[in-house]
């Protein structure tokens, strides 16, 4: 297996890249995360590779349902299910306009790259649909007990939100240890994630990346799907 070789994740800048350029490809990609570290650029720059101090996270039994989520959850037009629809979250995504940037960091290069992840089993995208169809999703990256959250899309109130709760609840159930959220948005925080120190996270990357869940987080049982 690769191994990260570009730099020390513990030493990198608490709010700049820890190296840049390299190839971005499914073993660059794994390397990176077992060692703490995700891409984040623009087109036309060099690969940016990251790892920040602090880092957000979220324990999945700290996941806050709340009443109004759980109220809109119950509603018969939703249905969740996962690796479904890989690539077309990814492009969803993408295209998703956030408040303060100008274009996306989600490149031709990274859905190529994350695609073949997917293929591998390691990427896995969360796909939600209202009346049969695809309003909202996420994606991520799944190592041992660790799911490394990237970026998700709603084009419906409430889409993202029930898509990460049927996630969460599975990951809950397959006794997954940790959600790396990355960086701060208020979103997720008010979901349950919090900021942890740098060092806190990449020991908790480095003994739960190779312990196995206890089972398949992306199949849904059927008695649980939305």
């Amino acid at each position: 297996m690769q191994e990260w070789t570009r730099g020390d994740p513990a030493k990198a800048p608490a709010r700049a890249p820890l190296a840049r350029g390299g190839k971005l490809d499914a073993a660059h990609l794994v390397a990176a995360y077992r060692a703490g570290i995700f891409p984040w650029y623009s087109a036309g720059e060099p690969v940016k590779w990251w790892c920040p101090d602090p880092r957000f996270v979220m324990r999945p039994t700290d996941f806050r349902l709340t009443d109004s989520l759980r109220k809109a959850m119950r509603k018969a037009g939703w249905s969740v299910t996962f690796d479904r629809q890989f690539e077309t979250v990814m492009r969803h995504c993408a295209a998703a306009p956030r408040p303060g940037q100008d274009g996306t960091w989600i490149t031709e290069e990274m859905i190529t790259a994350y695609c073949e992840l997917h293929r591998l089993g390691i990427a896995h995208s969360v796909e939600v649909s209202w009346e049969g169809k695809l309003v909202g999703g996420l994606y991520g990256v799944a190592l041992g007990r660790l799911f490394h959250g990237e970026s998700m899309f709603h084009h419906k109130a409430d889409a993202s939100k029930v898509g990460f709760a049927t996630l969460v609840a599975r990951l809950t159930a397959c006794e997954y240890f940790l959600i790396d959220c990355q960086v701060p948005t208020a979103h997720l925080a008010s979901l349950g994630a919090f900021a942890i120190e740098r060092e806190e996270f990449l020991e908790a990357v480095k003994r739960f990346r190779d312990q196995p869940p206890a089972g398949d987080a992306f199949v849904i049982p059927t008695s649980d799907a939305t």
